[in-house]
């Protein structure tokens, strides 16, 4: 009688591991199969609202929209500055910018506040054009620059700018930019 018992408890608790084995491989299964699906879909973030229209990042690319916000936010965050918000200008400039360009951009960065700090000269940037492209993540600003010693403007210059930009995970990171040469400038020196 007590062999039958205790075959009778063996076999319970053998069906009763299987099952729990059996369990455990389809929750290991579905844990693999919702991290490879994670790993792989689409990722999208929504922006903050400052338009009227609903932005978002994905991991697909940057919206064309967005790039222009974003590099809009930049070139009047870039391009004015006056003496006195110098370190925040440069602190600005420099929360923006991709870690592999950071050492470069802030070295440009420090000849600008070197060369101002001190000083009267202030300037102004004033949007006229700008052209974004999301597929090579660069954006070209043009417009009028207006520099003041003091309240005195000396000079007002149509001037373009490029901006290009990095993804890093779903944001956009500043790489580098520069002024574009004047092409009213080559017309005069060549023949």
């Amino acid at each position: 009688m007590r062999a039958e018992y205790a075959y009778e408890e063996a076999q319970k608790y053998l069906r009763q591991r299987n099952r729990l084995a059996v369990a455990t491989g389809v929750l290991g299964l579905a844990s693999v199969l919702g991290v490879g699906a994670a790993a792989t879909r689409d990722r999208e973030v929504v922006l903050v609202p400052i338009t009227s229209e609903r932005l978002s990042l994905t991991s697909v690319g940057a919206d064309a929209h967005y790039l222009e916000l974003v590099t809009r936010d930049t070139a009047l965050l870039l391009l004015n500055r006056s003496p006195e918000g110098l370190d925040y200008w440069m602190s600005g400039i420099l929360r923006l910018a991709d870690p592999a360009a950071y050492g470069r951009l802030k070295a440009e960065l420090v000849k600008i506040v070197e060369e101002q700090r001190g000083s009267d000269v202030s300037q102004a940037f004033v949007i006229r054009r700008m052209d974004v492209d999301p597929g090579t993540l660069t954006s070209t600003v043009a417009g009028t620059l207006k520099t003041f010693v003091g309240a005195q403007v000396i000079a007002s210059d149509d001037r373009s700018f490029r901006f290009r930009w990095s993804r890093r995970g779903l944001s956009l990171a500043l790489t580098g930019f520069e002024q574009l040469p004047d092409p009213n400038q080559k017309e005069a020196t060549q023949p």
